[in-house]
């Protein structure tokens, strides 16, 4: 048998069919005990990006309001603006509670907007 060249493997490769292909690699990992998904998932060891997995962006945030600052009338107001349901009773109440949520389960633009007007009205506020 001639030892094949590793461009006419690959032109041979290339004009197999997706059931030859799939075919080719059984055979590859029965007769060398490998696995192609365990060479695919320890491929990147080697490089920089191995020191992190990449992480899924978060698209739900929790608006908690950390401390309400020296000026809680003005987070008062903010927060009311925020969340129309809130009587002024309730939104004292949650302002003097802090930290609590102010706004649960939004998408981060609103998470950040909420952010922004609750900080310019003077209080701490985290995105969780």
């Amino acid at each position: 048998m001639a030892k094949l060249t590793k461009e006419e493997l690959l032109k041979q490769v290339e004009e197999m069919s997706v059931l030859e292909l799939s075919d080719l690699v059984k055979a590859l990992e029965e007769k060398f005990g490998v696995s192609a998904q365990a060479m695919v998932a320890a491929a990147p060891a080697g490089g920089a990006a191995a020191s992190a997995e990449p992480k899924e962006e978060q698209t739900v945030f929790n608006v908690v309001i950390a401390n309400s600052g020296a000026n809680k009338i003005q987070v008062i107001k903010a927060l009311r603006e925020l969340v129309p349901t809130l009587g002024l009773k309730e939104a004292k109440d949650l302002v003097d509670a802090a930290p609590k949520e102010a706004l649960t389960q939004v998408n981060k633009k609103t998470a950040e907007e909420a952010k922004a007007k609750l900080v310019a009205a003077g209080a701490t506020v985290e995105l969780k």
